[in-house]
């Protein structure tokens, strides 16, 4: 398994995923929601991964992309007091992956990473494999392992 750092860095964890390539489409409204309906998959399963701020320090936050973060939940989960949206560009240079292609898996500078609570249960979620049009299906203990990532209560 080569190609993206993600795909590299779950390799070298030893964790087995499955690749979904899909049409990806810059001008979606929401990237996740349209991955989702390309592939077929399930809203509630299919992760999107943002980029946060808390107190001025990044953090990664990966949810169903079918809700929206609470940053309110976000600040207090990563133990801060305001939490707001990376700038795209500064979540680009951190991670090294483009928007709409951002992995929690292989980023550039690793961060603390959040979980929502709400997909961990399902045997496979699918997770952007670190390119724009690229899912990769994983177990979520295995995701929440290689990212190093605490389950939190994110979305409203």
């Amino acid at each position: 398994m080569t190609g993206t750092p993600a795909l590299r860095a779950l390799a070298a964890a030893g964790v087995a995923v499955s690749l979904h390539p899909y049409d990806y489409d810059r001008d979606a409204e929401a990237i996740g929601l349209a991955a989702a309906q390309a592939l077929g998959l399930d809203p509630g399963l299919t992760l999107k991964t943002l980029m946060v701020e808390v107190d001025g320090k990044p953090g990664c936050c990966v949810l169903p992309s079918d809700r929206q973060l609470s940053m309110k939940k976000v600040a207090a989960a990563f133990g801060g007091k305001q939490a707001a949206m990376m700038p795209a560009a500064k979540a680009e240079k951190l991670t090294g992956y483009r928007v709409g292609g951002i992995s929690p898996f292989g980023q550039k500078r690793s961060v603390p990473t959040l979980f929502d609570t709400a997909p961990l249960g399902a045997p496979r979620v699918w997770i952007n494999a670190g390119a724009r049009g690229l899912l990769l299906g994983i177990a979520p203990a295995d995701a929440l392992r290689t990212t190093q990532a605490r389950p939190a209560s994110l979305t409203p």
